[in-house]
């Protein structure tokens, strides 16, 4: 964290811990409850803040998928995810052909200068689907 020239505060680093602790794809609320349990006067506000503040240099990935609630995921390397169309679960999603989109996307298209981008991928989870 420190090349990134942001400042590497106690909650910062908790609140990483723990979302890298989980593969979950936590939302705010709960990261909140987890961070609790360390540091038991933390602020909900203060969780946003610093979820915002990780995932605007990158640290994290912030997920808007589908739904009114962000989502984070504390691996920030490029890889995609999957939602659950009924109950709303999150997973990694790794699909090797799929890659190197980066590479294949033009720089520029229709005016747009190409900074990155955002494939959602649906379906039902095991256990939704034999419902």
């Amino acid at each position: 964290m420190s090349k990134l020239k942001i400042k590497i505060t106690r909650q910062r680093k908790i609140i990483l811990e723990e979302l890298k602790r989980v593969a979950s794809h936590p939302g705010a609320d709960k990261i909140y409850e987890m961070v609790r349990l360390k540091l038991p006067k933390i602020s909900l506000g203060t969780v946003y803040r610093n979820l915002e503040i990780l995932a605007k240099y990158n640290i994290i990935k912030k997920l808007e998928f589908g739904s009114n609630q962000k989502r984070f995921d504390g691996n920030p390397e490029n890889h995609f995810h999957i939602r659950c169309l009924n109950c709303g679960i999150i997973d990694d999603l790794f699909l090797e052909k799929l890659n190197n989109l980066k590479n294949i996307l033009p720089k520029e298209d229709k005016g747009y200068k190409i900074i990155g981008y955002n494939l959602e991928i649906t379906g039902l989870c095991s256990k939704c689907k034999l419902k």
